[in-house]
């Protein structure tokens, strides 16, 4: 894959502007692990391997398990999410899918039931930026950090 162009250096105080809305929904006091995998999932879901690379990256480093990551797009079969993170996660894959989805009921009952009101805008907020990133990154074909691997 080639990447097409670099939109830091295309747009830099456009993409600074996104940088500050996605840093303000970071301290908006939901959960980092919590954030993280919303962000991994929708990315998963968009196909944008460098939010994936990175947002996994990220999730390691706050100590997420690799069972849960490895998991992830199996949350719904899966005992090792909570309730609350899986009312998260069905919100993300709802919004992420919206023009399928309109964004059901009973998923809003799921979130109502987990989020107060400001954490459900929060939440809401989060998966905006980063299915607004999967976009920027997959449709100029940004590339994730590539390590070298040698044969064993």
């Amino acid at each position: 894959m080639t990447p097409r162009l670099d939109p830091f250096a295309a747009a830099p105080a456009s993409l600074q502007s996104f940088l500050a809305f996605g840093k303000d929904i970071i301290g908006s006091g939901l959960e980092p692990s919590l954030m993280e995998l919303v962000k991994i999932r929708a990315s998963q879901i968009n196909g944008c391997a460098r939010c994936l690379h990175m947002h996994t990256t990220d999730a390691r480093a706050k100590g997420e398990t690799e069972e849960r990551l490895y998991l992830l797009d199996a949350w719904r079969e899966s005992p090792l999410y909570s309730e609350r993170e899986r009312a998260a996660l069905a919100w993300t894959e709802a919004l992420t899918l919206v023009a399928e989805t309109r964004a059901p009921d009973d998923v809003y009952d799921a979130l109502q039931a987990q989020f107060t009101e400001e954490e459900q805008v929060n939440l809401t907020l989060l998966i905006v930026a980063i299915n607004g990133w999967n976009r920027v990154q997959v449709g100029f074909r940004g590339i994730h950090p590539v390590e070298k691997r040698q044969a064993a």
